[in-house]
């Protein structure tokens, strides 16, 4: 009987897939952002004032998009690498980063940035605004200069109101005296969430826009290969499996464009075959990954199955084992009806012709239970593949064999 210790120091000594798997966490900022560059340059051109005339202007930018599409990771690397030229040019810059969907209200914010500039803020009990004059003093006395960011600025805009907003973005309006030692950097999932402010407040946040769009499959092919490099030992990773992950996310195959959800599949595919004690990462183990993130895709799937017609079904378990027994992302049509018609002789059924198999595919694709696309690069020829994400395929083999049985026996 192995006791506690054994067992945890048989984890510990398990060879793992991973080299340093914190390089996929969502926190973390890695050095290059893959197709933000253009985003990157704005940000220094709105904010290259600072560094030239430093405290004339209070400058606003709002970054604006969709979840995962690098606004957070653009803000901070930016903040941590305008601060370091800004530092070798004898300017004092500090850079704060405050989530506002953790710290919501006006009191919160000022005193999560009095936290992270080290400003002793007094234990008596004092107004956000009090709090707020303490930073102001503080960057004066030291000749200091920051950049806030306030992320998932639609959080603040809902609970804080427009008045929080208006105070903190017009601050110099009402101290024009004052050297202007604080910017703003906003992020925002949209431009609706500003309509909860008076159009005075709205025009004065939406004056420097930079907009997210969702990435495709070769931007996120691009984004998990690089990250692939820091997280994982060589020759664990292959290009087939960050190009099936960036299939299945990419925005134009059909996904969110989300790049931390593609690099939350790539993690928990490592830590499948790392469950496993496999070497590398496959398909199978991005199918179960996949599941992982999408429970409620996997029971709406399950639910369908067992809604399906019978000759659906026996399409659906001749893709499944044509995937299984080839380990690849997708199989020919060709082969999943080879394999159609062998199951159908299995079990005594007299298969459907080609242009009916065709169309219970598409039936399967249109109700999201397969994927199906035409073949392009790495292909001979044009012909449709079809492809199954969530897994693991085994169970799902018996489950469709299961429904199957069933189905005919109620016949």
């Amino acid at each position: 009987m192995p006791t506690a210790r054994d067992i945890i120091e048989s984890v510990l000594e398990h060879p793992s897939v991973f080299k340093s798997k914190e390089k996929l966490y969502p926190e973390y900022v890695p050095a290059y952002l893959p197709h933000r560059e253009d985003q990157l340059k704005s940000l220094a051109t709105y904010f290259r004032p600072l560094l030239l005339e430093p405290g004339a202007i209070s400058q606003r930018v709002l970054l604006v998009g969709s979840i995962g599409t690098g606004k957070s990771a653009t803000a901070r690397r930016f903040g941590s690498d305008f601060k370091h030229l800004a530092r070798q040019r004898g300017i004092k810059l500090e850079y704060v980063h405050v989530n506002c969907h953790r710290d919501r209200t006006l009191y919160f914010v000022v005193q999560e940035i009095a936290r992270q500039l080290h400003i002793p803020i007094p234990p008596r009990g004092l107004s956000a605004q009090e709090m707020f004059q303490i930073i102001l003093k503080h960057l004066e006395n030291r000749d200091t200069y920051v950049i806030i960011t306030l992320d998932e600025f639609d959080y603040f805009i809902e609970v804080a109101g427009n008045d929080a907003v208006y105070f903190l973005i017009r601050t110099y309006d009402e101290h024009p005296e004052l050297t202007k030692r604080i910017s703003y950097i906003f992020i925002t999932r949209g431009l609706t969430s500003l309509s909860r402010l008076d159009s005075a407040t709205e025009s004065y946040l939406v004056r420097n826009v930079i907009h997210f769009k969702p990435y495709t499959s070769s931007e996120l092919f691009d984004i998990l290969k690089y990250r692939s490099v820091e997280a994982f030992y060589e020759g664990t990773v292959s290009d087939d499996v960050l190009s099936y992950i960036a299939e299945i996310v990419g925005v134009d195959t059909g996904g969110s464009g989300n790049a931390r959800l593609a690099l939350e599949i790539l993690m928990l595919a490592g830590t499948e075959a790392d469950d496993e004690g496999s070497p590398m990462l496959t398909i199978e183990h991005v199918r179960k990954a996949f599941a992982k993130t999408n429970p409620n895709l996997s029971i709406m799937i399950n639910d369908v199955i067992r809604h399906l017609p019978l000759h659906e079904l026996l399409i659906l378990l001749a893709a499944i084992r044509v995937l299984r027994r080839s380990s690849e992302a997708y199989a020919r049509i060709g082969e999943v009806e080879e394999e159609y018609q062998r199951v159908c002789e299995e079990i005594g059924e007299k298969p459907r012709r080609h242009t009916q198999v065709y169309e219970y595919i598409m039936d399967l694709k249109k109700r999201g239970v397969v994927d199906a696309r035409v073949s392009g690069k790495g292909y001979r020829g044009k012909s449709t593949l079809i492809g199954i994400s969530v897994g693991p395929l085994e169970l799902l083999e018996k489950h469709v064999a299961e429904i199957i049985e069933y189905k005919r026996e109620g016949e």
